[in-house]
């Protein structure tokens, strides 16, 4: 997807994908920051309607308005899946908003966050401050390093759940949209182990979605399955996350567990969870998903 970045005189961030025959606009106040980090160009800007906003690379990658829905659907659908979710990864989540919700589970004891840029969590801690509230929680430790490397080293069946919280596939996330990267996750998950991965816009990447879930398959897991949520900031305002099991399946959502949860959501719900696994005939039929 193309996309061209402009800043008019009328003070409007623009991000337009030619490709999709589509656009995004924000009137914005200003910027507040950019710079070239050694892997990608970050800017942050104070919008309108929609607070802050982090663009890397001419994409837009989050808002204080709307990171709420993809941070909740990106872990606590997998995380009240699994049966028992101790030991989790997450790949890539640099601005931390997942790793905070991960943190919210009392069962969880150990989260290890691999990111490449440290950047995008310095400024995270810095413009989005209520997305880093966990960073400092003894059982979270954050590493800036390559993902895809690291995880090539990682101890077999040393995760539970690996939530990978990527950029587009392209530049440093392009890595992390392969075979050779599933296998590597298939191996550090434990038996009956969860991976959950953003899998762009089943509207507009339906090709994507269907290369990663045979992907997924070829690399070992057993199961693959998708749900999604709205995202009004990301192209197309539909945004999907894809799961893969190393188990059984997906059967296994504790409901009970999900209504006495001992934190507040703001999006994700029992009702929710159900609801976001439910998609239209004409993804079922692109992806041979079968309804749960």
């Amino acid at each position: 997807m193309t996309v061209e970045v402009k800043r008019d005189d009328s003070q409007w961030f623009t991000e337009r994908a030619d490709e999709a025959g589509m656009g995004l606009q924000l009137r914005i106040r200003g910027k507040l920051h950019e710079e070239q980090s050694d892997y990608q160009r970050i800017e942050i800007y104070d919008t309108e309607a929609f607070g802050h906003l982090m663009v890397i690379d001419g994409f837009v990658m989050l808002t204080e308005r709307d990171n709420f829905v993809y941070h909740e659907m990106m872990s606590h659908p997998v995380l009240f899946t699994h049966p028992n979710p101790r030991r989790v990864v997450i790949i890539g989540g640099g601005d931390c908003g997942t790793l905070r919700e991960v943190l919210r589970h009392p069962g969880v004891e150990e989260v290890v966050q691999v990111d490449i840029d440290e950047r995008v969590t310095r400024l995270s801690e810095q413009y989005f401050p209520e997305l880093c509230e966990a960073n400092d929680d003894p059982r979270a430790r954050l590493l800036f390093d390559d993902g895809v490397a690291w995880m090539g080293n990682a101890a077999d069946a040393s995760a539970d759940v690996i939530i990978v919280d990527s950029t587009d596939p392209v530049g440093p996330g392009e890595g992390l949209f392969n075979r050779a990267f599933y296998a590597q996750c298939c191996r550090v998950l434990d038996e009956g182990g969860l991976l959950v991965q953003q899998s762009e816009s089943p509207l507009l990447h339906m090709d994507l979605i269907q290369s990663m879930r045979q992907a997924m398959i070829d690399s070992g897991f057993t199961a693959c399955h998708s749900l999604q949520f709205p995202l009004p900031t990301y192209p197309s305002g539909w945004w999907s996350a894809t799961m893969a099991s190393k188990g059984e399946g997906f059967e296994g959502f504790r409901e009970a567990d999900a209504a006495a949860r001992p934190f507040q959501t703001r999006y994700y719900s029992v009702e929710v969870h159900q609801g976001a696994l439910a998609m239209p005939p004409f993804f079922l039929r692109a992806t041979g998903q079968k309804p749960l």
